[in-house]
């Protein structure tokens, strides 16, 4: 698994133009100087983007707006054409793709054309799927585009424990999905895409974490992420939240309370040196903003880097510093409380 790793972390340096370099070197010093001077001084464009290829998605796991079908904003697929469009803006400063946001990729059926497109104009491209849609054709199809990684969701070991959570998902697709794209880079002797298994960590399912490590071994995969479960309204009301608080994105104040464990502090990398993208071209500063409330701006109406700077997310940068606490998108945040394999 090391060996995996520190290849895929020569895969994302590999795509360091010059100019990417001379980017990040731009952003990474303005968020220095904001935080040391604590006004919002931003040089340079986003090295990170997230692109929504649908909000569309076969299951219906509790928790997630997507599989509630509960979004208050417009749900739809990215057509190829405006996909195209935006890498064409951006492939001289970003320098990794992740191509996913809310839904299931690659229902959209011009996810694995997007994913070369990136890739062929030297982007370092990942995305994250349920792994329902990796029959045999599909697998060599996405080893060949060029995808650099690949996170398929687990929660869970055996199918009674696993549809617990991923409502309508089976079990036995998914391991199927994972064989099938570790034969797939082998037959065409790939290295790429790096496997991931996330396993969101819940009560149904805390108690197979070990058997979820010994699994990514057995069929191949790259690596094991723990994730802690998000919770939407009242955390203590929830029948999610594990026992186990190593595992929980939560903790009791002396209120008795459920609050977020990790410290809201007043700055944050990721209004630096990321955005997202939805499908229909909202930009967001995080990828915590499911519902598209903090729209920055519209990229059919400017571009990337005209949002970028513009007075809207200057403005947010500047709430950010001042009071992280009071942005209620940033209530849920799991910075700090990943946890790896």
């Amino acid at each position: 698994m090391l060996t995996g790793k520190i290849l895929d972390g020569f895969y994302i340096l590999r795509r360091l133009t010059p100019g990417r370099f001379f980017n990040a070197w731009q952003i990474t010093s303005s968020y220095i100087l904001s935080r040391v001077f604590r006004r919002s001084i931003i040089r340079g464009l986003p090295m990170s983007v997230s692109i929504e290829p649908t909000t569309s998605c076969n299951l219906r796991c509790p928790e997630c707006p997507s599989g509630l079908r509960a979004f208050t904003r417009a749900t739809g697929m990215l057509s190829e054409s405006h996909f195209q469009s935006w890498i064409e803006q951006i492939k001289s400063h970003v320098l990794y793709l992740n191509l996913y946001f809310q839904g299931e990729p690659f229902l959209n059926p011009a996810f694995l054309l997007m994913v070369k497109y990136a890739s062929d104009r030297g982007i370092y491209v990942s995305t994250s799927t349920n792994a329902h849609y990796l029959k045999n054709d599909i697998a060599e199809q996405v080893v060949r585009s060029g995808l650099n990684r690949l996170i398929i969701s687990l929660d869970g070991t055996t199918q009674q424990v696993y549809e617990q959570y991923r409502i309508g998902g089976l079990l036995e697709r998914v391991l199927q999905g994972v064989e099938n794209v570790v034969a797939a880079k082998r037959k065409l002797r790939s290295r790429t895409p790096y496997l991931i298994f996330q396993f969101l960590v819940v009560k149904p399912n805390e108690h197979q974490i070990e058997d979820a490590r010994k699994m990514a071994k057995d069929f191949g995969v790259d690596e094991i992420r723990f994730k802690t479960a998000q919770i939407y309204g009242n955390p203590e009301g929830s029948g999610l939240l594990p026992d186990n608080p190593r595992y929980a994105r939560y903790k009791k104040n002396k209120e008795g309370q459920y609050v977020i464990k990790n410290k809201q502090l007043n700055h944050c990398w990721k209004m630096w040196h990321s955005c997202v993208i939805t499908w229909d071209g909202k930009v967001l500063p995080c990828c915590f903003d499911k519902d598209a409330r903090y729209s920055m701006g519209h990229m059919q109406d400017k571009s990337l880097s005209e949002i970028w700077q513009s007075p809207p997310y200057i403005s947010f940068r500047k709430r950010l510093l001042k009071s992280r606490k009071e942005i209620d998108i940033c209530a849920n945040c799991s910075v700090g409380t990943k946890i790896w394999g």
